[in-house]
């Protein structure tokens, strides 16, 4: 069975000039194809699967990232149903220099598990530790 530990995911994009809207911070497209792109991995991680975006709930922006920051994306699968894997997905503007975050953005997304097209049964999802037990405790009370 796969755990919350395996599916947790931190990484990094650097905001380019390209990623950015007219105010010189990153686009919120881009930040939520970020978001997606690791969600995905995390669900994948969980489900041992090739798994696709079912659903994204309550994005919710709290505040830009500009150009030069990074955009720390942190992910993790905190529960799974028959075919289906949770993930609660964080995003922090980083500086690059001092590694000093902030949260900026954070979502809930549900991935479905796919096998020759078909969605297909995933495995069971466990806490082996404290802190995996807090991160999946952390998600389910804010879920929407």
């Amino acid at each position: 069975m796969p755990t919350i530990e395996e599916t947790h995911i931190v990484n990094r994009e650097r905001v380019q000039p390209g990623d950015a809207n007219n105010y010189d911070s990153a686009h919120g497209g881009i930040v939520m194809k970020w978001m997606d792109e690791f969600g995905a991995m995390s669900a994948m991680r969980a489900a041992r699967q090739s798994c696709v975006t079912a659903q994204m709930s309550r994005v919710d922006f709290e505040r830009p990232i500009p150009i030069g920051d990074n955009a720390r994306i942190e992910s993790y699968a905190y529960a799974t149903g028959r075919t289906s894997v949770r993930v609660h997905i964080e995003v922090s503007r980083e500086n690059p220099h001092t590694g000093e975050t902030e949260p900026t953005t954070s979502a809930y997304a549900t991935f479905v598990a796919i096998e020759d097209g078909k969605p297909t049964e995933v495995p069971d999802l466990t806490a082996e530790s404290e802190a995996c037990e807090e991160l999946r405790e952390r998600a389910l009370e804010d879920e929407p």
